[in-house]
């Protein structure tokens, strides 16, 4: 809550002509990408500029690791540079709390693998509470690919923590076997999940993490058929918001109508995604400690 709260200055700041402050100043931010992301690292790279802040965005395929380096070595290696903040991008599930094991800056997870990514939970959870007013019993249905998502992991955990209901739904065999222990319901009627909820986040089919892919559905028609929102739904259903962390794979997850459709508040993820991150980094490296 704080860090939403937080946040909310930011949104008006980021309208101005102007949208530059110095008050991390003299901060130094490293951006560290294992995988390849543009929303994220652009998101984190503008929100430290206009915060003036010195951003270093490291390239790793020019970096020690590819010369046999281990990670820990050239994190150790960047802690001795005094960084302020490590923002870390990494296959490896549990690497950012391995890191700030071993170094002295303040390290913010941008996705670990199919574990967390704590900063789009945050961003989404922002923007829940703009369009639907309370996350206190906001019915929130994620819809798709559960078992490799690290979003909906995040999701979950601040979804609950803030006394909102969550219900996954997606194809049986991409929803994790022992899920429900971190108290959500699973579904697999799309429909039915639609007709209940205030917000439907459909998350991306990640086939890069599904070798290849066909193991868990037949075909990408059959899931769209089955799983993907359509234009007919908004019309059934006209109470639901539509959300997707990004990017969106139109005709998968859901059709272009939809996307496009003014009840998707998919835009306003990405700019509500600039201000938590300058609140977060703020709060870490300027401002009064959580």
């Amino acid at each position: 809550e704080h860090i939403l709260d937080e946040s909310k200055k930011y949104i008006t700041f980021n309208k101005r002509k102007i949208k530059k402050i110095n008050i991390l100043e003299g901060r130094t931010i490293f951006n560290l990408f294992f995988e390849d992301s543009t929303r994220t690292r652009t998101s984190f790279e503008v929100a430290a500029k206009r915060l003036g802040a010195d951003l270093i965005n490291v390239v790793v395929k020019d970096s020690s690791i590819n010369k046999g380096e281990t990670l820990l070595d050239t994190m150790t290696t960047i802690n001795s540079m005094n960084p302020d903040v490590l923002i870390v991008r990494h296959p490896e599930e549990g690497i950012s709390k391995k890191i700030s094991e071993s170094v002295d800056a303040s390290v913010i997870n941008a996705g670990d693998g199919s574990h967390e990514h704590p900063t789009q939970a945050l961003l989404d959870l922002f923007t829940i509470q703009q369009v639907h007013g309370s996350l206190e019993g906001c019915k929130v249905a994620i819809i798709g690919d559960i078992m490799h998502s690290r979003v909906v992991r995040s999701n979950i955990i601040g979804l609950k923590k803030l006394g909102a209901e969550v219900v996954l739904c997606g194809p049986k065999t991409l929803i994790p076997k022992f899920i429900t222990e971190m108290g959500v319901t699973v579904s697999y009627d799309l429909e039915e999940c639609l007709a209940w909820c205030d917000v439907a986040m459909a998350l991306r089919i990640q086939l890069e993490r599904q070798g290849k892919g066909t193991e868990f559905f037949p075909s990408l028609r059959e899931y769209h058929e089955k799983f993907g929102i359509k234009a007919k739904h908004l019309e059934a259903y006209p109470q639901f918001k539509i959300m997707h962390p990004g990017p969106i794979n139109r005709g998968v997850e859901m059709e272009s109508l939809v996307a496009d459709n003014e009840r998707a508040v998919i835009l306003d993820q990405v700019t509500n995604g600039v201000a938590v991150r300058m609140a977060i980094l703020y709060l870490l490296s300027g401002g009064t400690r959580i």
